[in-house]
Parts: structure tokens; sequence; C-alpha cells
């Protein structure tokens, strides 16, 4: 059973999701143990949301301005948000604050959690600081320009950062250390590191993507978007690379040896007027969730044809999209402040 993603369709959050507004941006999204949705807000607050719809949300003040990031936190209870106001916060639901970190003038936007580590790290400017579980400081890492994107390698044990002229990779809690650089010319803006280990990729100013093997440092080009590449998710096991910038959902091969390099793009999602601006992989199924520009939302899968309509445009842009941890939660967030959640026991046969 299948929607087409057309006009005048019914959308799954019609039919069985949930929705609200809370009249500010939504810069992320992020499922918590319990069935707790977190939202973070371009007015520094953060939304804590019940499964219930009948409960109103917890919103706490977080930040002095905008929040620019959220992450799940260590432990899976907590959400990790860096904002304009130079602070690094982790928040529980109950709305404690922790306030991990805090330079002022700075930025804090690029952030990344490895549980499998216990480390957190974020990007002030130029400098990238590494933080334990506890909130102690573990590592500084000092780039020559702005970064603006960082992942852990799956196992916790290297950071990778995103800059002008390429990227880097760190060891994590190794002081003392240079780091391998990757280099490309041009401006890199935010960074993923595959599942398995074996690929970074940056989005660009330019844009394209740039791709690193990590083993011997292979380039990898991908081109031919209209506009930047603002959102990439991993299907399970990296077998793909789902991207945002075009009109349909760009996903990238990258199984076997090669990567993608020689091998076309796979373009999914057909039929809908407008950009893709997020898109977020199911944790394990060869599907994908897009947002659009006009609000519109849909699920593509790798082997269907037509896409199933989440949601019909309006309320602005797709800003933000999760998926919870076993795959029946979604939720979306949008530039004025929409948020909508649909629970799919199955996404192959939505009722």
């Amino acid at each position: 059973m299948s929607f087409s993603a057309e006009q005048g369709t019914t959308s799954l959050l019609d039919r069985i999701g949930t929705r609200r507004m809370l009249h500010a941006y939504v810069a992320g999204v992020a499922f918590l143990e319990g069935g707790v949705l977190a939202a973070a807000l371009g007015d520094g607050r953060v939304a804590f949301i019940g499964s219930e719809n009948a409960n109103a949300p917890r919103l706490v003040s977080v930040h002095d301005g905008a929040c620019l990031s959220l992450a799940v936190d260590l432990g899976g209870e907590r959400v990790l948000t860096g904002g304009d106001d130079g602070r690094l916060v982790s928040t529980d639901t109950a709305g404690e604050i922790t306030a991990i970190s805090a330079i002022d003038g700075r930025w804090v936007e690029p952030i990344a959690v490895s549980i499998v580590s216990g480390l957190r790290a974020a990007g002030f400017g130029k400098t990238v600081c590494l933080f334990a579980r506890d909130g102690s400081a573990v590592g500084t890492f000092d780039h020559p320009n702005t970064v603006g994107g960082l992942a852990f390698d799956p196992k916790g044990r290297r950071l990778a950062t995103a800059h002008y002229g390429g990227a880097s990779l760190w060891w994590a809690k190794a002081g003392g250390q240079q780091p391998k650089r990757l280099a490309w010319s041009g401006s890199h803006l935010s960074l993923t590191w595959s599942p398995d280990g074996k690929y970074i990729v940056t989005a660009m100013q330019e844009n394209e993507l740039h791709g690193w093997r990590v083993a011997d440092g292979a380039d990898m080009r991908m081109s031919g978007y209209p506009g930047k590449v603002k959102s990439m998710s991993w299907l399970p096991k990296g077998r793909y690379l789902a991207t945002s910038g075009a009109e349909p959902v760009v996903c990238w091969p990258f199984h076997g040896k090669g990567g993608p390099m020689g091998k076309a793009p796979l373009d999914l999602g057909w039929g809908v007027d407008g950009v893709v601006t997020v898109v977020a992989a199911h944790p394990r199924h060869d599907v994908v969730a897009a947002g659009y520009e006009d609000g519109a939302t849909i699920l593509v899968q790798i082997d269907r044809a037509h896409p199933v309509l989440v949601k019909q445009p309006g309320e602005g842009a797709v800003t933000a999209l999760a998926w919870s941890a076993d795959g029946q939660h979604l939720a979306l967030g949008t530039e004025s402040g929409f948020i909508g959640r649909v629970r799919l026991s199955d996404w192959r046969a939505p009722t």
C-alpha cells in the first residue's frame, strides 16, 4: 500500500499524525528515551513533547539567543545544544540545565556525540573542544579556519572536522598531535562519516560534495546539484548516502570498493515540486524521509517508484527531520515552528 505525493492526496500526518505550532524556527528535532521528542528552537528554547498529544509541551529557555544545533546527549535522556550565545548545554526532560562550556563571542554550531566512547565535541569558531561524560574538557583542537562540521568515527576514537581547504582527522583524547589532513580546495560546510568508517564526505560552498576514502585519502567528487547540499544521511550499513539540494532525493552508492566513483546516483521522489531541504534515512530499512522548501514531506524507498506523502505543503520550509531509534516514529519541524509527528508501526503499510 502506498500513497502518491500528488496535491490533494491525504497525507499520513492528516490521517495518523499529531501536530503543534511552537512559533519559532525549528533548528533540530530528536527522539529521546521513552518516546519524548525534543526540538531546538530559534528563540533559544528547547521543547520536550511527550507521546500523548493531550499533554502540553515542556518549554525550557536554554540559550540567550538562538539554538543552532541539537543532538541526543550521552545516556539518551538529555539533549545537547549549541547556541549563538557561545554556550554548550545539556538539558533533561524535567528542564534541568547543565552548562558544559561557554566562550563569549563564539557561536557553537557543529556538535557531535559518541555514545560508544562517551565523548562530546563542539565547534567554537576555529577551535573544537572535546568533553567527557562528566563535562570535563579532555581535548582542544585548533584550526586555521572556522570549523563547519564535526563527526566521530563509528568507534568514537577519531574526530573529523570540516573547514576551508578540506577536512582534518584527530585522535580523540590524544594531546600534542598533528592531524591527518584531507585536502581539497574550497569551503567545506558540513561533514559526515560513513557507518562502516571507510568514507568521509563534506558538503561544499560550490553546490557539490567531496569525499575521501579514509584508508588512502583517495578523492571523490560528487557534483551536479542546483543548490547547496545542507543535509546528508546514511542509509543502513552505509550502502547509500542520501542528500538534499535538488528536486529529487539524490542517493550516492557507497557499496563496492570504489564508492560512488564511476557510478550514477539514484534520484528518488520525482513528482514533488521544489527542492529538498532535509533528509533523514530510516535506521533499519532503505527508506528516506525528505522535506521540501514548500513544507511538503515524503517517504521514498530505494526500490519503489512512488513516494508516500507524509505532509502537505505549508508552514514554511522543512528544517529538521528525525526518526526514533526503532524506526517507528518520524518527526519534522519547519521554519515557522510547526512540529509534526507520525507513528509508523510498519512504514510499508501505513494505516
